[in-house]
């Protein structure tokens, strides 16, 4: 662990961040009916999810057809959508997920034009193994000159070693980062354990301050795992629209609700917005 890493005893009372991930790239209404695409929806589930305990929404949004996009015009809609039913009360985190539609360059263009207060940045993806680490250092540099808020995408262990090559080499901005560990990525049927944190955390030498988000219906139960742990936590129907008995929750409020209340169990308190953007710019754990 570096001098500039956070407490690890510190960061188990940490306020505690849940970000829901309401709706994905892929998914539409024909997987669920509360699944949010439009603004006026996206904003609608982020205040009933910020009701609930979330302090960042990760964002996806849609072209007229329903399908996935990068377009900031889309994003603009949405962020004053949510906005305005939020004003300040939660994080807003655009994606820069490519889903097969996106080169890198188109990525980094997209979130230059758009500027938006936070993103997440899957390393695999903006600097591929042979990719234009050039091109990935001036962006990922400007991104913390401008202030946005990054947290970098990481599916295994091996990505946790790589992605502390690129910060030892420069790429990335020195110091510990804000991460996501997804689990169960590559398991059979996506279905994540929480014991698939393990390996991550044994990677995580660097002290990179982290959350998870996981597949299926033990999403909640790596959700409580994670904040038991220190950690922190995304849920919501891109991952995951199952209650941890099986049945189909009724929205993505839900989902931040049974992680909300298993945490004040743990003795994590929530994080509000305030909270939750010091704690993704480095800012302390308490």
């Amino acid at each position: 662990m570096t001098a500039d890493a956070p407490d690890a005893a510190a960061e188990t009372t940490a306020p505690l961040i849940i970000a829901v991930a309401p709706n994905g790239a892929r998914r539409t209404h024909a997987d669920h009916p509360k699944l949010p695409m439009t603004p006026a929806e996206l904003a609608r589930c982020a205040a009933d999810c910020a009701a609930a305990g979330a302090s960042m929404i990760h964002l996806h949004v849609r072209d007229e057809a329903g399908g996935h996009t990068l377009d900031p015009k889309a994003y603009r809609a949405a962020i004053a959508a949510i906005r305005g039913e939020t004003g300040d009360r939660i994080v807003i985190q655009a994606t820069t997920e490519a889903v097969g539609r996106y080169a890198p360059a188109e990525q980094m263009a997209a979130v230059r034009e758009l500027r938006p207060e936070a993103v997440s940045l899957a390393p695999r993806e903006l600097v591929p193994e042979g990719g234009d680490e050039t091109a990935a250092a001036v962006f990922f540099h400007w991104l913390e000159g401008e202030g946005i808020l990054p947290q970098y995408i990481l599916y295994s262990e091996q990505d946790v070693a790589r992605f502390d090559d690129l910060i030892a080499r420069g790429v990335v901005p020195a110091g510990p980062k804000f991460v996501l560990f997804v689990l169960g990525r590559y398991t059979p049927g996506q279905r994540s354990q929480p014991n698939d944190l393990v390996p991550f955390l044994t990677a995580n030498r660097a002290g990179h301050r982290w959350a998870v988000c996981a597949f299926g219906p033990r999403e909640a139960a790596c959700a409580v795992t994670a904040a038991g742990l220190g950690g922190h936590a995304r849920v919501g129907f891109e991952n995951n629209l199952l209650l941890p008995d099986g049945r189909r929750a009724a929205d993505n409020a839900v989902l931040v609700a049974n992680v909300a209340q298993a945490a004040a169990l743990l003795g994590r308190r929530l994080a509000d917005a305030e909270a939750a953007r010091a704690l993704m710019a480095g800012g302390g754990g308490s």
